[in-house]
């Protein structure tokens, strides 16, 4: 048995999630600020070896037509380069609105704008990972 890793690649921060053994449940793990893409790409390496990871996912940032952006390149390299490293399975998974999500549930729960920031990145991986784990 192993677990899922969900990531929300961003240009500044790099938000990240972590599925149960029975990958049911997501839930927040870290946000890592990006750095250079090799140090981008240890940290998940290391994440992937604590909590023995059998699969990443990925979100895809496509634009709200479906169609491929700047964006989406970044993270295809990104994954290109987790490919290079590691021999575990990657998933791109459709991330349109999670970020929105993310706001909204933390503004709902009346949370400052500072901590939003510090805490977003995180939930954005964890409602990517969610949403793949219950459409399996």
């Amino acid at each position: 048995m192993g677990r899922v890793l969900g990531v929300d690649y961003g240009d500044k921060r790099i938000g990240l999630a972590i599925s149960d053994e029975l990958e049911i449940v997501a839930t927040p793990l870290i946000v890592h600020t990006r750095q250079r893409a090799g140090d981008d790409v240890e940290v998940v390496l290391q994440l992937c070896k604590k909590w023995n990871v059998k699969k990443i996912v990925l979100g895809l940032p496509l634009n709200m037509d479906g169609s491929s952006g700047p964006a989406v390149e970044k993270v295809e390299k990104f994954a290109r380069k987790l490919c290079e490293n590691i021999d575990i399975e990657i998933e791109m998974w459709d991330e349109r609105m999670s970020t929105m999500s993310a706001e909204r549930v933390l503004i709902e729960g009346d949370m400052r704008r500072e901590r939003r920031k510090k805490v977003i990145d995180k939930l954005a991986a964890q409602i990517i990972l969610q949403n793949c784990l219950d459409a399996e």
